[in-house]
């Protein structure tokens, strides 16, 4: 019998847990065997001691407690390094990835896909300035990464074993698997089911803007180099400005007489020249930091306890 891991990554869900494990039961088909494995990444509330009595009945569930808030890719990169099962899917805790959409994966999957991803089409949750938002990062992911991500696939999906074993490969601690599923090139074996997101059993999301400013950073600093390429772009382009600038004012005093105005013109171009090396001193500091935290090739998160684990 084959066996599907399902991995849950879960930050203050105390309110949702129980719900959740019922809920996946009582939808995932009988002819396989499964693992839940629930990521505890840091919650402050009861969501660990929750889950901790739900693994003391059922053996089937596991937990893996970290010592911090690492964040949510690293969370899903825990639960992908003790998956055992011949596919992994990963999926939230807030019940706003439905477990009725599971058969459909798993179906998917049976019928040799290798990839499943999921497209939302609505969000019952989401405002309307939220779409924009998410609309207009995608635009700019894909711009900046070459990548064509499509909008709205969260991270509810299934990776058959031998794209999760590749995954395993990647190192790097700025990750995005959005983006490493791009980067191996699996797009024939890749399929996409829509679903509508339900509203939050409990609780509230645990993104507010600036997580989502940082992932936005994270996300395009991790896959591309074209923000520096950007940035030499526009030194140049600031560079050949300065010239016709000078010229301009040289031209007029030797034609007219003009002189430039002084101070003007001094506090002109001292703003614009260093609001430019300011800009592009922060795209290569980013890129410097991310390779020094890189270099000291930290472990990607540490473990303070773990149940139904061996090893």
């Amino acid at each position: 019998m084959k066996k599907i891991s399902i991995v849950i990554p879960v930050y203050n869900e105390e309110g949702n847990i129980q719900k959740l494990v019922e809920e996946i039961w009582s939808n995932v088909p009988d002819r396989f065997s499964y693992e839940l494995i629930f990521i505890n990444d840091g919650s402050t509330d009861k969501t660990e001691k929750i889950i901790e009595n739900i693994c003391s009945n059922d053996d089937r569930i596991k937990l893996l407690n970290f010592t911090k808030n690492y964040g949510h890719e690293i969370a899903m990169s825990a639960g992908m390094d003790i998956a055992q099962g011949d596919s992994v899917i990963f999926m939230d805790g807030d019940l706003q990835h439905p477990p009725s959409l599971l058969p459909k994966l798993i179906s998917e999957w049976e019928s040799g896909v290798k990839i499943v991803l999921t497209k939302r089409v609505n969000n019952a949750d989401k405002s309307l300035f939220y779409s924009v938002c998410a609309s207009f990062y995608y635009k700019i992911l894909n711009y900046l990464c070459e990548h064509d991500m499509k909008t709205n696939t969260p991270d509810f999906r299934l990776i058959d074993r031998y794209y999760i074993e590749i995954l395993k490969k990647f190192k790097e601690s700025s990750r995005l698997f959005r983006g490493l599923l791009y980067i191996i090139n699996a797009e024939s074996d890749t399929e996409t089911i829509e679903f509508v997101a339900p509203k939050r059993y409990s609780g509230k999301t645990k993104y507010n803007f600036f997580k989502l400013m940082n992932l936005a950073i994270d996300s395009i600093l991790a896959f591309s180099i074209r923000p520096l390429r950007i940035a030499l772009f526009f030194s140049i382009t600031l560079f050949f400005l300065s010239i016709l600038f000078g010229l301009y004012f040289l031209l007029e005093w030797f034609f007219y007489g003009n002189d430039a105005p002084g101070f003007m013109t001094l506090l002109l171009t001292i703003t614009i020249l260093g609001s430019s090396n300011l800009f592009v001193l922060s795209v290569i500091g980013e890129y410097i930091g991310r390779i020094h935290m890189e270099s000291k090739n930290r472990p990607l998160y540490t473990i303070k306890s773990a149940v139904n684990l061996n090893g």
